[in-house]
Order: structure tokens, then sequence, then C-alpha cells
């Protein structure tokens, strides 16, 4: 599973939320041009549907129907 190639700014996958899949743009810390593949990083999603959701959910990181990434 996973990613092989980094992704840049302006990264919009699929976030799973436990039924819902939406598709949100990735803004990464200042300084932070790439991110590789086994990175951990903390970043901001902006989705384009609101969700219901609560601090502390976790979710997949989807391409594709494929998890590439996790987070919380």
């Amino acid at each position: 599973g996973g990613r092989h190639t980094p992704f840049f700014k302006g990264y919009r996958p699929q976030f799973y939320f436990r039924t819902t899949d939406v598709t949100g743009a990735v803004e990464l810390p200042e300084g932070v041009e790439m991110v590789m593949p086994g990175d951990n990083l903390k970043f901001v999603v902006e989705l384009i549907a609101p969700i219901a959701m609560d601090e502390g959910l976790r979710f997949a990181i989807r391409e594709g129907g494929r998890t590439v990434g996790a987070g919380v």
C-alpha cells in the first residue's frame, strides 16, 4: 500500500471518514515543498464538501479507491 512517489502542494486526494469519501485540497506547512512516501506530517486540508466529524476522528487518504495514507 501507500504511495511510491512524493506529493506536492495542490495535492487533492479523497479523504475517507467512516462511510464517506470527500475530496480535499492539502495545504503544506511553511517551508515544506514535498512529502515523501513514509513521511509523517501535520497539514491542513480544505474539504470540498462539509461533513460532520469529531476531533480525533481517524481517516484514510485514498487515490482511485486505493488507500495511500492515514491520519487523525
